[in-house]
């Protein structure tokens, strides 16, 4: 619970300063900072990563393995809310593609979906790393974008919190996934092309030239 009054505290004052500097007032950060130990145990949410609100799906896989082969097929981890309530005890107030409310709503595989906001990160995230010294030099630098986009747009949103703290580290190893299968997918059709020009003793790429 220490660590959700922390987070809170950080979000509250991220959120105190951010209004301060848009209504023109030069405040350090440290000056919005909100104290942790004035939140109270009801002002927090637990996020629960389960699968206990999805529904069972027998037969999608062959040999399931994990609990989630079980259930029907989603686009992100599902998870639960929690809070106190008056009583101290636990309740749920939010679950992962639900739609309605906690009595009388329904599960609903499509309900949540990346915001234009992400999308836009995620791209500014590819043109960064196309930058890169190591690849900016490729002529299909284009195409490694292009694919790095795809593969996010794919699995931008299956994240799962509950192993790791640092979406960014997860999306980065995605970009780079990709742009490294792009150059090997070229290299090796490069490779056949030049054999195929050596065959009919004619001469391959430079690459291969300066090679041998």
């Amino acid at each position: 619970m220490l660590r959700q009054k922390k987070n809170k505290a950080k979000k509250q004052t991220q959120r105190i300063y951010e209004a301060e500097k848009a209504a023109g007032r030069k405040k350090k950060l440290s000056e919005c900072e909100v104290d942790y130990r004035k939140i109270s145990k009801y002002e927090l949410i637990f996020r629960i990563m389960t699968f206990d609100h999805v529904p069972e799906e027998p037969g999608r896989k062959k040999n399931p393995k994990t609990i989630a082969d079980t259930k029907t097929k989603l686009n992100f981890p599902p998870f639960q809310h929690y809070k106190f309530n008056e009583n101290d005890e636990l309740v749920c107030v939010g679950k992962s593609h639900w739609t309605g409310g906690m009595e009388n709503g329904h599960f609903d595989k499509t309900h949540g979906m990346a915001t234009n906001k992400l999308a836009m990160m995620w791209m500014k995230l590819c043109e960064r790393y196309a930058t890169r010294g190591n690849v900016r030099g490729y002529t299909y630098n284009d195409e490694m974008k292009g694919q790095a986009i795809l593969q996010l747009s794919q699995i931008g949103l299956q994240f799962d919190e509950s192993k790791s703290q640092n979406p960014f580290a997860y999306y980065t190893a995605a970009v780079t996934n990709s742009f490294v299968r792009v150059i090997n997918l070229e290299k090796r059709n490069q490779n056949i092309r030049d054999d195929i020009l050596e065959m009919n003793n004619l001469n391959p790429s430079y690459t291969r030239q300066s090679q041998g």
